[in-house]
């Protein structure tokens, strides 16, 4: 590669790098407590737990269910309703003022006795919930997402450029090599290289996914007004239903057009996940890559009957498969502690790179007055550094 080129690859990895890492590291230092949002959840005791009941208790009507839910709050209407795989004795109601109330309440109904069991806090509470806004829109909304997603690509193309650099400039030493004895400067640019090329399949993934989860909302935007459009098309300019068909013979439909499916989440009519006219009954598998799918069903509200079923779309099946490959939730423990570990090196490839960028000027003068010798063994770092020009 000539000096020309070498030289433009340094510049566009010095300033992608610089223009981003200060929030690279915001969302490394948030995303590390948030890989463990469960287990700090459990310590916290936000958890909640079905009762311990006999094992053959047969599972109450979901229409009972609803029924104890607004009987807690009677003043709000059904917005949605989910299980968990790992505890399905529990339904979660989301209740509001209205569909698309922000401020709604969140309760969980035992779902063999129908009876009220706590109301879990929102997305954690307190500093998780903090951490979390930090993590994902900067308590910006939609417009943080969409900031957050450009410093994720300009990380991308930080990676793209320093994996070009790395190789002519390392050519001259084993890999692995942290030169000792020298200038601090020195030692901590071939650390930083080091762990960049090190955590580097991860940086890509995490930093990938992260771009595509930014995009969530403009995504189910796009979604709602082509796929949920087309599937309601039959029923525009119709009135909504003033009543509505019982909740267990919808989801016996449901499950019915969709076999060996279960069923993830209910949107009930007029939430963005449905329509003013149907409930939205999302089925999913019970394997760690087909829980993450869902298959939306659409059911008319008024006669619980299945009006169309259709698979995701592409871009919402990466969307959804990326969400948890972003905080390591495929692998259990295991997964998440090389996350963990992963994490901590990028945090240090980034503060290092800030430094290293921070130093340049002490560098060159000290470069004036070392032997030439020295100065030659440092010029490919100083170099890849866009030192010399």
């Amino acid at each position: 590669m000539s000096p020309a080129h070498l030289r433009r690859w340094s510049w566009i990895h010095t300033w992608s790098s610089l223009v981003c890492t200060v929030f690279m590291l915001l969302l490394c230092l948030t995303g590390l407590p948030l890989i463990y949002h469960h287990e700090i959840g459990h310590l916290l005791g936000n958890d909640i737990e079905a009762p311990q009941l006999p094992a053959d208790l047969p599972r109450a009507s979901l229409d009972r269910v609803i029924a104890a839910g607004q009987a807690r709050y009677p003043d709000k209407v059904m917005m949605y309703m989910s299980q968990e795989l790992d505890e399905p004795n529990l339904w979660f109601l989301t209740m509001g003022a209205h569909a698309n109330d922000p401020d709604f309440k969140s309760i969980a109904i035992d779902a063999r006795t129908a009876q009220f069991v706590g109301e879990p806090p929102i997305e954690g509470g307190g500093v998780m919930q903090f951490l979390f806004h930090l993590h994902v829109d900067l308590f910006a909304g939609m417009w943080g997402k969409l900031f957050l997603g450009f410093m994720g690509l300009l990380l991308l193309v930080a990676i793209v450029s320093g994996v070009v650099l790395y190789a002519p400039f390392m050519r001259k030493l084993e890999f692995g090599t942290v030169r000792q004895g020298r200038t601090a400067r020195l030692k901590w640019l071939d650390l930083h290289n080091l762990l960049g090329i090190v955590t580097l399949a991860w940086a890509l993934v995490v930093g990938a996914t992260g771009v595509v989860n930014t995009l969530a909302d403009v995504l189910l935007k796009v979604w709602q007004a082509t796929e949920i459009a087309a599937m309601t098309k039959p029923y525009a300019g119709q009135a909504a239903p003033t009543t509505l068909a019982s909740m267990e013979a919808t989801v016996r439909h449901a499950e019915a057009a969709a076999p060996g499916m279960r069923v993830g989440f209910i949107a009930f009519p007029g939430t963005p996940f449905a329509s003013p006219h149907h409930y939205g009954v999302y089925m999913h598998g019970d394997a760690p890559l087909t829980s993450r799918l869902y298959q939306p069903v659409l059911v008319d509200a008024q006669t619980a009957v299945v009006t169309d079923r259709r698979d995701l779309p592409w871009y919402l099946k990466t969307l959804l498969l990326s969400q948890p490959l972003h905080f390591g939730d495929y692998g259990g423990a295991g997964m998440k502690f090389v996350w963990a570990l992963l994490d901590v090196a990028t945090i240090v490839v980034l503060g290092s790179g800030l430094y290293l960028w921070l130093q340049r000027g002490r560098g060159r003068g000290r470069a004036v007055a070392r032997p030439a010798r020295a100065q030659a063994d440092e010029a490919p770092a100083l170099v890849r550094e866009g030192d010399i020009r």
